[in-house]
């Protein structure tokens, strides 16, 4: 079957005699046993829930992997994987990362022993010369996020399986209806399944996607041992959300394509990352290795920070959100959200542009959401404490 057929063509509820059309939400913290020496399929929702198994298993045949998992949030889904690491090995990653995962490797894990690097993976050559015996996971996102670099995943596979690595792919920008980084070589492929995977802004969840059993098994172990899986009803929403991924993202990268378009061609932008344009650097590699550039892209003022963000304030149907995916059109300004938390070290080298802007395109009609972005440029600007205060802020989160 096609990947839209896919979507919705599953059995919504195994074993079910009843033959629900949609996944029943088994809200219950126990299962009762048949007998007292052993366990049957179900004990407690923590180690395995019917209505997680339904999306679990979706989610493993959508990305081609061999078992996936669902997590309480994309944070709890990068945990569980680097949880996979011991005291002494080393993660080499993409200097483009979100703040959040950035925040994790450099403040979390260095307490466990585990040390984080980062370099950038779009220059292969130097990248390989980063990688030393310790490095255990070769980390990226591809694009990234925010500056929408596109990073050559079949060739950064190979690498990393050279140095005896494994290769991690933050997923959450294309999905699985874009791209398939298990079948570019990747080993793991993970989601914030609270962006397009859910598309609706309802659901915070992560969702973790292995081509290996062993690394299922050790996957599993630590989902069932932290306890910090996905609850029912959050993975029936996350199940409801999928059904309609096809259309949604059809939608908005015809979108996000009129809107990187104008900004473009528009004298008050700098510059537009967006491998959706022909003029971008990584929109030939992209259409290798996806079948699309998604609805998320950036782009740069031509005056300053503070003209960005007026932009940010003066928008009327982009909401200010850390987030992005969802089915309404959303603004940022990473480098005072959801790049933040980035540690001052790393941030001086990735050199994030302070006038960045960074928007997720819906499905509103797109000669209103052209017109809404053409008022919002022209506009004041504010003052570098309102950034200031953002950033305490994000910080705190």
């Amino acid at each position: 079957m096609k990947f839209a057929s896919r979507l919705v063509q599953f059995d919504a509820a195994p074993g079910d005699r009843l033959r629900p059309t949609s996944t029943p939400i088994y809200q219950t913290a126990t299962f009762e046993q048949e007998h007292a020496d052993r366990f049957g399929d179900y004990d407690y929702s923590r180690s395995g829930n019917p209505t997680r198994t339904v999306l679990e298993e979706q989610m493993a045949r959508l990305e081609g992997g061999t078992r996936g998992f669902a997590f309480a949030s994309g944070m709890a889904a990068i945990t569980a994987v680097a949880r996979t690491l011991r005291t002494g090995d080393e993660i080499l990653a993409d200097s483009d990362l979100y703040g959040g995962t950035c925040r994790l490797f450099t403040r979390i894990l260095e307490r466990s022993g585990i040390s984080a690097r980062y370099a950038d993976a779009g220059d292969l050559d130097s990248f390989a010369t980063k990688i030393t015996p310790r490095t255990r996971l070769i980390y990226v996102e591809s694009p990234t996020n925010p500056l929408l670099r596109v990073i050559d995943l079949r060739a950064l596979a190979t690498l990393a399986h050279a140095n005896n690595a494994l290769l991690v792919v933050d997923n959450s920008l294309m999905s699985p209806y874009l791209q398939l980084p298990l079948e570019l070589g990747a080993d793991i492929v993970l989601h914030s399944a609270t962006k397009f995977l859910c598309g609706h802004a309802d659901v915070t969840g992560g969702v973790v996607v292995v081509r290996d059993q062993k690394l299922a098994e050790d996957i599993y172990f630590l989902q069932n041992a932290e306890g910090n899986a996905l609850a029912p009803f959050d993975c029936f929403l996350l199940l409801r959300g999928l059904k309609t991924l096809k259309l949604r993202m059809d939608a908005q990268q015809r979108n996000a394509l009129a809107v990187a378009e104008f900004l473009a061609g528009d004298p008050r932008v700098e510059r537009v990352f967006y491998p959706g344009l022909r003029s971008d650097p990584g929109y030939a590699l992209q259409h290798r290795q996806a079948t699309g550039a998604g609805s998320v892209l950036s782009f740069t003022t031509t005056r300053s920070a503070q003209a960005a963000h007026a932009v940010a304030e003066q928008a009327r149907m982009f909401q200010i959100c850390v987030s992005f995916g969802s089915l309404h059109s959303s603004i940022s300004l990473p480098g005072c959200m959801s790049h933040a938390s980035v540690p001052p070290e790393i941030a001086i080298s990735r050199k994030l542009p302070p006038e960045l802007v960074r928007i997720s395109v819906g499905i509103e009609d797109a000669g209103d959401l052209i017109a809404d972005l053409d008022q919002a440029l022209p506009q004041s600007i504010l003052t570098p404490a309102d950034c200031g205060l953002a950033t305490q802020l994000a910080e705190e989160r």
